[in-house]
């Protein structure tokens, strides 16, 4: 992982960590940051320094001290400024749903890990979370087989995502009004009016939006039993925009207009219209990926 990577992935993480603040709020000591973001601390000690050179956070000794919200233009750009965790699964994901694997097709963790440029631990982990919904198989020497994606895994999994995101939306309009969420919230309209007005061109681009706006409904209050399961579920809904090219521009300009009515749902304050505008994205994109599965397969 390049040092450049890794110091742009802390900076957004660590703004995420920002967002959830109020300003004049002091921040936890060196050592304590670090383990939260999974970093040394002079990659740390080089976040806070640019935190500082753009006046979100004031330095003084090892008093670190909030002094404004980040904002859009704060975060780094890039699609592997995630956690390792989640940018393992992407690439295995894309992987997986590409033309280099195949339902009964076997898999050298090794030879994936040279692949994508990572350890081979990060890669037995992503592995080892995939088996666990039925989509590996473990062989033996460190080998798996792929099982491929079927329409019936698919549309079991999709049951429990409606479960789950309704119940997510329920909690995310019980926050309180000066909750960071929904400033974050506002962020991502913006980007989706953005996008909206530059469809004809960055229409692909809208996988990463849809993830971090899922994400975020899901985020507020997580539940412990699901998590594991989010992940996979993350990798599968959001990528599915990437896996069918048939209409892919109209598709992903509907989404985007869908996305739009959901957040101005849940900024109504109206649980009855969020829940509403959640069905109504989560029927569509039902739809979209079953179809996107049966023609990867024929």
């Amino acid at each position: 992982m390049k040092t450049n990577t890794l110091y742009k992935r802390t900076l957004n993480q660590c703004l995420d960590v920002l967002a959830r603040k109020s300003p004049g709020s002091k921040l936890a000591s060196e050592p304590v940051l670090a383990a939260e973001l999974g970093v040394s601390r002079t990659t740390l000690r080089a976040v806070l320094a640019e935190l500082s050179s753009c006046g979100i956070v004031a330095l003084d000794g090892r008093s670190k001290v909030l002094l404004r919200l980040p904002c859009a233009k704060d975060y780094q750009a890039g699609t592997d400024l995630g956690p390792l965790a989640e940018i393992v699964e992407r690439k295995f994901m894309t992987w997986m749903v590409g033309p280099d694997c195949s339902p009964g097709q076997s898999i050298n963790a090794l030879d994936l890990a040279r692949q994508f440029g990572v350890s081979t631990s990060a890669i037995r982990e992503c592995l080892n979370t995939f088996s666990h919904f039925g989509l590996l198989e473990r062989q033996s020497s460190g080998r798996w087989k792929a099982l491929g994606l079927t329409v019936d895994f698919v549309a079991e999994l999709f049951d429990m995502r409606e479960f789950m995101e309704i119940r997510a939306v329920e909690r995310f309009m019980a926050l309180p009004p000066d909750h960071a969420a929904w400033r974050t919230l506002a962020f991502l309209e913006q980007e989706h009016r953005e996008m909206l007005a530059e469809i004809s061109w960055r229409y692909r681009d809208f996988s990463d939006l849809d993830h971090r706006f899922h994400k975020l409904v899901h985020g507020v209050a997580p539940n412990r039993f699901f998590i594991n399961i989010q992940g996979v579920m993350s990798v599968i809904f959001h990528y599915h925009y990437q896996w069918s090219k048939k209409d892919e521009r109209q598709r992903n300009h509907v989404a985007v207009e869908e996305h739009l009515a959901y957040i101005a749902a849940l900024q109504s304050g109206d649980l009855k219209q969020a829940r509403h505008a959640c069905a109504e994205h989560l029927k569509t994109a039902r739809s979209t990926l079953l179809s996107s599965i049966e023609i990867a397969s024929d």
